[in-house]
This record gives C-alpha cells, sequence and structure tokens, in this order.
C-alpha cells in the first residue's frame, strides 16, 4: 500500500523530514547501485545505534497516525530521559557508528518491557530520567489475586448456618446470665454509676504510669499528662492526673437485721478485688526502708481527696499506690455507665448461704457527689458464673445476629428461588 504523505503539517501527518544521503566515501559492502536513503529518527532517545534500536514497523504506524501535539510531546518526554554526553546524529537521532548505518538497521529487535521502562539501559557515565514505574508484578499490578463468585448456592448455606449457630448459643448465655440470682458462693459487692464517662480521650491520658510504678523521680517531677491535676500548693501531686482526682470514695456498709431487731455486720473483705497482675506489677510505692509517709515526702494529697494517698488503709500491704480500691478505680471503664468491684464477701459453710434470707440494711457515707453531672450511684450485690458476672448483653448479642442472618438466608432462598428459571433479570424491580 502506498501512503502519500502532504507537503505541509497536518493533525494526522507529520512534517517530513529529509534523510540525508549516504556518502560515496562511507566504507559499505553495498554497491553505489544499491544506495538508498536512510531514514533517521528523532524520537529515538538512545546515543548508540546498537543500543538505540529504530522503532518498528508497528510503532511507525502508530507514531503517524498521532496528532502532532502529542507526537511533540511524547518527544520532549522521552528527550528528557535520554543519556547526556554522547554525540547526537543529524536531525538528533543515533550517532553513525564506523559508517553508514547498516541496512535493515530499522527492523532491530523490540522489547516490550523497553517500552515500558522507558528504553533499553544507558551507557556507562550517562543519566536517564524517567518518571514510569518498574516493569514488575507489583508496580504494574499484576499480582495473583483470588476474587469469590457469590452465587446462591454459597451464600445460602451460610446464612443460615450462622443462624442454627449463633441462637443457640445465645439462648444458653441468656439463660445462665439470668439465673444469677441466688445468693450462694462468693458475694461480689458492686457500686455502680451512670453518666459518667471515664472513657474520654483526656481523662484517659491524665495518669502518670512511671509514677504509679514507684519512680522516685516521676514522683516529684509528674507527667505533664497529669495537667492540671499536676501540682498543687506548689507541689508534685501524689497520684497525680484527674483519674485519681475523681476516684471513688463512698463507704458502703451491710448489716442483717435479725428477728431481735439488732442489726449484726457482714463482713466484707477489701482485698483479693484488684487483678494480680496490677497488684503486683503495674503499682508499687516509692522504694525505701522508711515509713510510707517519708516515701510520700514532698508531695501532697490530690485536690478533691480528703487524706493523703498514704492514709488510705491501715494495713500496709493495702495502703499506698497498692491500694486494691484505688486500682480498681484507676482501670478505666468503656462504657458510662458501669459497675465497680468494691467488697468481697466468703462463704463461710457449705450448709449455709452465705447471704441468708432476711431483712438487710445499708449503711452508705456519702462523700460522692453526682449531681454535677446529672449521674446515678448504685450497690449491686451478686455472684457469678462460667461466663463472669451477671450480663444479658453478649447473649441478646448472639440471638439478635443469628435471627438477622436466618432471616436474610429465608428471603434470599424465596428470591432465588422464584427468578433463578428467569432469563431477564430486568423484571425484578427494587
Amino acid at each position: 500500500m502506498i501512503r502519500v504523505r502532504p507537503p505541509f503539517p497536518s493533525p494526522f501527518y507529520p512534517p517530513p523530514l529529509s534523510p540525508p544521503l549516504v556518502p560515496p566515501s562511507s566504507p559499505s559492502s553495498l554497491s553505489p547501485s544499491l544506495w538508498r536513503l536512510q531514514p533517521t529518527y528523532a524520537s529515538c532517545p538512545r546515543p548508540l545505534a546498537e543500543e538505540c534500536p529504530a522503532s518498528s514497523a508497528l510503532q511507525r504506524r502508530r507514531l503517524w497516525r498521532w496528532p502532532w501535539w502529542r507526537r511533540r510531546r511524547r518527544r520532549q518526554r522521552r528527550s528528557s530521559g535520554s543519556c547526556q554526553g554522547q554525540p547526537a546524529g543529524p536531525l538528533g537521532g543515533p550517532p553513525a557508528s564506523g559508517g553508514a548505518v547498516p541496512r535493515g538497521s530499522m527492523a532491530m529487535n523490540y522489547n516490550a518491557k523497553d517500552e515500558v521502562d522507558g528504553g533499553p539501559p544507558c551507557a556507562p557515565g550517562g543519566t536517564a530520567k524517567t518518571r514510569r514505574p518498574d516493569n514488575t508484578a507489583f508496580k504494574q499490578q499484576r499480582l495473583p489475586a483470588w476474587q469469590p463468585i457469590l452465587t446462591a448456592g454459597t451464600v445460602l448455606p451460610i446464612f443460615f448456618i450462622i443462624g442454627l449457630i449463633f441462637i443457640p448459643i445465645g439462648i444458653g448465655i441468656f439463660v445462665t446470665s439470668n439465673n444469677i440470682r441466688e445468693i450462694e458462693g462468693n458475694v461480689f459487692m458492686y457500686y455502680g454509676l451512670s453518666n459518667f464517662y471515664q472513657n474520654h480521650r483526656r481523662y484517659v491520658k491524665s495518669r502518670d504510669d512511671s509514677q504509679l510504678n514507684g519512680d522516685s523521680s516521676a514522683l516529684l517531677n509528674p507527667s505533664k499528662e497529669c495537667e492540671p491535676y499536676r501540682r498543687n500548693e506548689d507541689k508534685p501531686i501524689a497520684p497525680c492526673g484527674a483519674i485519681a482526682n475523681s476516684m471513688f470514695n463512698d463507704t458502703l456498709e451491710l448489716f442483717l437485721i435479725g428477728n431481735d431487731s439488732y442489726p449484726v455486720p457482714i463482713a466484707l473483705k477489701k482485698k483479693g478485688i484488684a487483678w494480680w497482675t496490677d497488684k503486683n506489677v503495674k503499682f508499687r510505692n516509692p522504694p525505701g526502708g522508711d515509713s510510707l509517709e517519708e516515701r510520700f515526702k514532698g508531695t501532697t494529697k490530690p485536690v478533691n481527696w480528703l487524706k493523703p494517698v498514704y492514709m488510705l488503709d491501715s494495713d500496709p500491704d493495702n495502703n499506698g499506690f497498692i491500694n486494691e480500691d484505688f486500682i480498681v478505680w484507676m482501670r478505666t471503664a468503656a462504657l458510662p455507665t458501669f459497675r465497680k468491684l468494691y467488697r468481697l464477701i466468703e462463704r463461710k459453710s457449705d450448709l449455709h448461704p452465705t447471704l441468708p434470707a432476711g431483712r438487710y440494711s445499708l449503711n452508705i457515707t456519702y462523700n460522692y457527689p453526682v449531681h454535677y453531672f446529672d449521674g446515678r450511684k448504685r450497690m449491686i450485690l451478686s455472684t457469678i458464673s462460667w461466663m463472669g458476672g451477671k450480663n444479658p448483653f453478649l447473649g441478646i448479642a448472639y440471638i439478635a445476629v443469628g435471627s438477622i442472618s436466618f432471616l436474610l438466608g429465608v428471603v434470599l432462598l424465596v428470591i432465588n428461588h422464584k427468578y433463578r428459571n428467569s432469563s431477564n433479570t430486568a423484571d425484578i424491580t427494587i
């Protein structure tokens, strides 16, 4: 096929290039009758003929079809990635090496990777600039992948299996949680607060773990995270921070009222209510052989506390930073309505219940106000089971998820049975 090129520039054809004549004096094995015009391509960015192959016929056809502005942008982009410091041939093409360009140089090997990477590598000492990503499976997004094909035969059984598993588990957890009401075995006394946001970001960060671990330097120089409860009256606060400053300090006492109307106090155990790791690892009193008051010398109590930290209890193993009421409070709650363990009522005999049936009196020493944040206080008596204390939320969640999954399975099964033989899916309206 003969293609006639116009003599003037157009958006579809490039301007004609004047190829140089091969001089007769050039060393070549060709006879003078076989002299021909040797084409030179200005778009080749490489300096050496053996390193910069000419474009193949397919590339030339694509090049001639491009508009003139795209060809110029391509030439500028490729020229910016050419090797520096090498002489160019006529019209910006590759330099002639040892005379005329060998016949058939236009049909040299073509490598697809060179086209992606910007061409073959440059000569030693040259600099190549390119913004093209490497021809790797990761950068070219050719990594192997697995895409599931969702069909009715694979999706519907999953919904039914989830429903059949979750619903019985939820019912069992819910029934077990509701059966935790008989006061048998050890009884746990909790205090509860509502509308108290211990999960606030600044509240959770307002503490110094190094100080609570007994570090002497942190005791006298608390962390700045404790602001504004870091210092008071020009003395460091121990323990510092908003969590310790808002510690629950009500006193609860439980009495059994007998037939003679004389209240009998119920023994409430203070120790054993905190986690072992908190008691023995995370919380430590400052080191030293002196009294606990001497070890906390130079510090002051939190602003809202009635007494300093070394007077929380008369028992030396439950005083200072290792006081278990203090340790329980420092473990912040995740929800605004929570309960924390206050005391433990141990069972004395297998023949008698821990709290026998009768009338009880609860004496509360009110020290902790809750009307500032519109909160409420409560006292809870409970036992535990294999799943912990009484909490119906987990059982309700399992039942809800299982029921929704089973219902979706039934709905999808009906839709599939109704429209599986229909060849025109456009009839389905949502």
